[in-house]
């Protein structure tokens, strides 16, 4: 189910939700281990957003409540002594998603990032090493060890520009360039 939800596009994957073709259960599988306290989706389109630096939601990440967190909720307005860790924990639950160590808990993202940046480069330089072979032409002949030192023993027995230029450094009666 994983991939064929990852190639829908997002209003598809939602339809498939409310039709009941995929189950809550499967959702979680398909998102990761840890259940939350709140066993009802979120409505597709929700103004839940809750970062590090925007701590406070304008709404509760759970707006249906079942009828045990209901019955919670009425025991929340009492007072807070009577209530059991496991309770406060339900009701924290029931108004936010994560708590501020699990927002900055490190996440392996990192790894999917380099991942994807190794993979560019390793395509790259497969595309460059096709394209020396068949697309680019020849070095051409001018490029050549040989031809660059004919062409600079022509110059030198020319000797071409003998006062400021290449020759003016060659010493013709030794044979050898100038110290």
């Amino acid at each position: 189910m994983l991939p064929v939800m990852r190639s829908l596009p997002y209003s598809p994957w939602i339809a498939l939700m409310r039709r009941g073709v995929m189950g809550v259960q499967s959702i979680r599988q398909a998102h990761g281990s840890g259940g939350t306290a709140c066993s009802q989706k979120m409505p597709p389109y929700t103004n839940y957003h809750a970062e590090r630096n925007y701590p406070m939601p304008d709404e509760p990440f759970c707006s249906e409540l079942s009828p045990q967190q209901r019955a919670l909720k009425e025991k929340e307005k009492g007072p807070w002594k009577k209530l059991t860790d496991a309770e406060k924990v339900a009701l924290y639950r029931m108004q936010f998603h994560q708590t501020f160590a699990e927002m900055n808990r490190p996440s392996n993202e990192w790894k999917t990032v380099l991942g994807g940046v190794f993979f560019f480069f390793g395509f790259t330089g497969l595309l460059i090493w096709w394209q020396r072979l068949y697309v680019f032409p020849e070095k051409p002949i001018t490029l050549s060890e040989d031809w660059k030192s004919k062409q600079l023993q022509r110059v030198l027995d020319m000797k071409g520009n003998p006062i400021q230029g290449l020759t003016s450094r060659w010493d013709y009666v030794r044979k050898e360039w100038k110290k």
